[in-house]
């Protein structure tokens, strides 16, 4: 077994390992995560609602209007969270970079965590269409852009896992030669 300094930083929704932060104060644990990869994985949770100062329990939220540039809004209140979100997603990022990260796991259907199909409901439609991505996830993929990543049920298909382990572990070896070449004055 590895020992923890030699884990590989992995990002994840904190829900996912366990954490109750969700809006209805539960959580997505799942073994998977914080029992077999979190022998080779050095976990930075994140959560995006309660890290910008939404409480648990709190409203849910929504993606809103437009699915290419979608609003975060909360459900019955109608409160518009989007510039909240983005300001604290643009400071975590930030907080991030000096992490050296090696990939992320994000919680799917979220507003704020989900990568793909998250609903955005139309302004004049209470039909949503399954084109979004969450506001924390749109930003991270973003900016990280070379960083694998997938959603917690996606690694529920072992060739899918397979696959991200592997650009995980790849990540890493790329972070190590760069960082040795920077130590020896490859790099100024």
């Amino acid at each position: 077994m590895k020992h923890h300094n030699d884990k590989i930083k992995v990002g994840i929704s904190s829900c996912l390992l366990g954490n109750r932060v969700r809006w209805n104060a539960k959580h997505k644990h799942d073994y998977f995560f914080t029992e077999i990869l979190s022998q080779y994985f050095d976990y930075i949770p994140v959560c995006p609602e309660v890290e910008c100062g939404l409480g648990v329990p709190r409203e849910t939220l929504k993606l809103k209007g437009n699915w290419r540039n979608p609003l975060l809004m909360t459900t019955n209140t109608k409160i518009d969270l989007t510039d909240l979100v983005k300001k604290w997603a643009a400071k975590k990022i930030k907080q991030l970079d000096s992490k050296n990260l090696c990939g992320f796991i994000f919680k799917s259907g979220s507003p704020s965590c989900g990568m793909q199909k998250i609903k955005v409901y139309p302004d004049c439609n209470i039909v949503p269409v399954k084109k979004g991505v969450g506001i924390f996830a749109k930003a991270f993929m973003e900016h990280f852009s070379n960083i694998p990543v997938k959603e917690n049920e996606q690694l529920h298909n072992p060739n899918v896992c397979e696959n991200f382990i592997e650009q995980v572990f790849t990540m890493k070896r790329r972070q190590d030669v760069l960082s040795k070449k920077r130590a020896a004055g490859y790099y100024r």
